[in-house]
C-alpha cells in the first residue's frame, strides 16, 4: 500500500491543522475549521471525490465561532462536532451539521472548564443495546482530562438552533435524552440538555476542580514546608561549618607559627654548629 499525491481543481483550504473531516454519501469529503499559527478558522470545505474539486457551499443556521482542536462523529446524515478552542478559551456548544442541507444547529451548551469544552479530545459514535451514542475522551483545557462523556441521541424532527432569526434543517437530526446510564465500569458522565441539570453538573466539575486545585495547593504547601526545614537545616550545616573552619584557620595559623620559630632554632643551632667546626 502507498499513499498518492491527488491533484485536485478549484479553491482549497488555507493551509491547516487540528481541524475535523467527515465524508458524507461515500462522495464528499468535507472540511471544517482547524487552525494555523494565531489564527483559527470556522469555515466549511467540501471536495467532490469524483470530480476532484474543491468548492465552499452556502450554510444554513448559526454560523459556529472560529475553533481549532476540536473533535468530530458521524451518524448517518448528521455530523456532531464538540470542543475546540480559539487561543483565548474552549469552545462550550455541541453542533451538529446535517450534510445533505449543510444546517448547522446547536445541540448542546455547557458552562465553565470543563472536559467538553476541550481541545484534542476524541469523540466516536456507538451503537449500545440498540441505542446511539456519542462518547468522548480527554482532552486539554488548562488541566489534561481523563474523563469520559456519553451524549444519547434520539430521532426528533425540526431540531431547532439557538439563533431563532436564522434558517434551520427541516430534516431529521438527533438530540438527546436525559437519564442514561451507560455502563456499571468506568467513569461516565452524560451530558443533559436541561438547563438545571447542566448546571447541577457544572457545579460538581467546578467543585472536583476546586477540589483538585485545594489538593495541590495542600501538598505545595507541604512541600514548601519541607523545603523550609532542609533548608533550616542546612543553614545550621553552614553555620556549624564556617565556625569549623574558622577553628581550623586558628589551628593552621598556630601551627604555622610553631613551624617558623623551629625554623628560627634550627638556624641558629646550623650557625652555632659552624662556628664550632672553625
Amino acid at each position: 500500500m502507498t499513499w498518492d499525491d491527488v491533484d485536485a481543481i478549484g479553491t482549497p483550504p488555507a493551509p491547516r491543522s487540528d481541524h475535523v473531516a467527515a465524508c458524507h454519501a461515500d462522495r464528499y469529503l468535507l472540511i471544517f475549521g482547524g487552525g494555523s499559527h494565531a489564527t483559527c478558522f470556522n469555515d466549511l470545505h467540501v471536495l467532490d471525490l469524483q470530480t476532484m474539486e474543491w468548492s465552499r457551499p452556502k450554510q444554513q443556521g448559526p454560523i459556529p465561532s472560529p475553533r481549532a482542536g476540536h473533535a468530530g462523529a458521524t451518524v448517518g446524515e448528521n455530523w456532531y462536532i464538540v470542543g475546540g478552542g480559539n487561543n483565548k478559551s474552549g469552545v462550550s456548544e455541541t453542533l451538529v451539521l446535517n450534510m445533505s442541507t449543510l444546517a448547522w444547529s446547536v445541540v448542546s451548551t455547557v458552562e465553565g472548564r470543563v472536559p467538553l469544552a476541550s481541545e484534542g479530545m476524541t469523540l466516536l459514535y456507538s451503537n449500545y443495546s440498540g441505542e446511539d451514542y456519542l462518547i468522548s475522551f480527554g482532552g486539554y483545557n488548562g488541566r489534561y482530562s481523563n474523563e469520559v462523556y456519553a451524549l444519547k441521541l434520539s430521532v426528533k424532527l425540526d431540531l431547532q438552533s439557538s439563533t431563532k432569526d436564522q434558517p434551520t434543517s427541516d430534516s431529521t437530526s438527533r438530540v438527546l435524552e436525559p437519564e442514561v446510564e451507560i455502563s456499571q465500569d468506568g467513569k461516565i458522565r452524560e451530558i443533559a440538555m436541561d438547563n438545571a441539570d447542566s448546571k447541577n453538573r457544572n457545579d460538581e466539575a467546578n467543585e472536583q476542580l476546586l477540589a483538585a486545585l485545594k489538593a495541590e495547593k495542600d501538598e505545595l504547601e507541604a512541600t514548601l514546608n519541607r523545603e523550609g526545614l532542609q533548608t533550616v537545616q542546612l543553614k545550621e550545616e553552614i553555620t556549624e561549618a564556617e565556625a569549623r573552619n574558622a577553628e581550623l584557620t586558628k589551628e593552621l595559623q598556630a601551627v604555622r607559627g610553631q613551624l617558623a620559630a623551629e625554623q628560627s632554632r634550627c638556624f641558629k643551632l646550623e650557625v652555632d654548629v659552624a662556628e664550632l667546626r672553625q
